[in-house]
């Protein structure tokens, strides 16, 4: 059997380190097992759905390389779910309901009190035709799927054996009064329309999924094999969703975060393996199972993915860096010598800028007072430049005879003086690119 794996993410806003985990897993399943899959726009929610937001989901996932093999969007198939409600409306497993939001909390907070679960009493199916059509005129129905009150069970990829008692569960709104598919019954048609075999998604849609059987079961369909994944928090613990907004992925892409950087903590977080920076897409999958995530909350730290990029960057050759350095103004000669004592030295490739500025322009120096005598004397001794290789060398050689200076009291000095800072690459390679410097004029 071919593997079947979606993402169906909502288009009505960016996506987040949150959505990149379902997707990621999903696309790594349906990759390792030469399998399809499919995006899925989930626009029934007209007013909140924008093209944007599909356009720039779309050029994540294109920067991230986690292309697609098919595209659906939910808002072109609204016939399909009418024929599939009116298939449930036949067999009575759907009904109409005309409590409004206010009745329904009273309802749960009346239960609460007393001790019980806060499940839909299902006051509805008492209705007679007659006051069904007097709410109707009112307000307008919604529509709700009957349960059968029945454990669903099932063995979830990740969670190990999994059984809810329907029961404990209210029947689930499907229809609203406007007449909008909602996601749990759109789903539900479309998983089985498109033959979804294997689901992953975040541990909060256990529940949902648990009347998606029942539901998919109503349709004639078979479901998919699940798996539900931890939530992330944030490092502390706490809820990451009120920190999602700075974490889309076009805001970690601004900062500089390397691709493989991003996809490489996304597949081992949370699981046994450990993090490591994956070098290719097939690597990161042949690495992949999904048996090795664990179901506690995961911490996550934005901060973590400078690391991996500073690694991923480090790794990269000349060639591949060639055009980068090329944009940022660095002349051909010098490019490759560049790279070499830039890479060890920057974490996020834009950081190259700063370097190439420093040796193009010179940097602003450094003195301490109680150097400046000597670094003046040191600078008359500097030839002009061209430097090369050996300039760093000669030159400090004649500064150490003609001041007596040599070690720590002798180098860095000089180096704060060419360079602004303390620390940095060697600078017997620094100086066949310093173009300019700025402590000698």
């Amino acid at each position: 059997m071919t593997v079947v794996t979606r993402f169906a993410p909502s288009p009505t806003g960016y996506i987040h380190v949150g959505n990149l985990r379902t997707a990621l897993m999903n696309w790594m399943i349906a990759r390792k097992a030469g399998g399809t899959f499919i995006l899925r726009l989930d626009d029934t929610d007209q007013e909140r759905s924008k093209q944007e937001y599909v356009d720039a989901l779309k050029e994540d996932l294109e920067w991230l390389g986690l292309t697609w093999d098919r595209e659906e969007t939910q808002s072109a198939r609204l016939d399909r779910y009418a024929e599939a409600a009116q298939h449930l409306k036949d067999a009575g497993r759907f009904y109409e309901c005309f409590e409004s939001p206010t009745d329904l909390d009273l309802k749960r907070k009346k239960l609460l009190n007393m001790g019980k679960p806060p499940v839909y009493d299902r006051a509805a199916l008492k209705l007679t035709a007659e006051e069904k059509d007097r709410l109707r005129e009112k307000d307008g129905g919604y529509w709700r799927f009957l349960l059968d009150q029945e454990r669903i069970e099932w063995t979830d990829g990740i969670l190990g054996p999994i059984s809810i008692d329907a029961a404990s569960v209210s029947d689930p709104v499907l229809i609203r009064a406007d007449g909008q598919v909602l996601y749990t019954f759109a789903s539900s048609v479309d998983d089985i329309d498109m033959g979804v075999s294997f689901i992953v998604r975040g541990a909060d849609h256990v529940t949902n999924t648990a009347t998606q059987i029942q539901i998919m079961k109503s349709l004639g369909g078979t479901p998919p094999d699940f798996a539900h994944h931890s939530l992330l928090t944030g490092p502390q613990g706490e809820a990451l969703s009120k920190r999602l907004g700075t974490l889309s992925l076009r805001d970690l892409r601004a900062r500089g975060v390397e691709p493989m950087a991003l996809l490489s903590m996304m597949a081992r977080l949370g699981s046994s393996k450990p993090i490591e920076v994956a070098r290719s897409h097939d690597e990161l999958i042949a690495g992949f199972e999904i048996g090795s995530f664990g179901a506690a909350p995961t911490k996550f730290d934005a901060e973590d993915l400078f690391p991996l990029t500073k690694t991923w960057v480090q790794g990269l050759s000349f060639e591949e860096v060639a055009p980068k350095i090329d944009a940022i103004g660095v002349p051909a000669p010098l490019a490759e010598g560049f790279w070499r004592v830039a890479k060890d030295n920057v974490t996020v490739l834009d950081d190259l800028k700063g370097w190439w500025q420093l040796f193009h322009e010179g940097a602003e120096p450094q003195i301490d007072p109680e150097d400046a005598e000597f670094v003046a004397q040191a600078l008359a001794l500097l030839p002009e430049g061209p430097f090369t290789p050996a300039t760093w060398g000669e030159w400090t050689a004649a500064v150490k005879e003609a001041t007596g200076r040599k070690g720590k009291g002798l180098f860095m000095p000089l180096r704060k003086a060419l360079t602004g800072q303390a620390h940095g690459p060697d600078m017997s390679d620094v100086m066949p690119l310093l173009q300019r410097v700025r402590a000698k004029e």
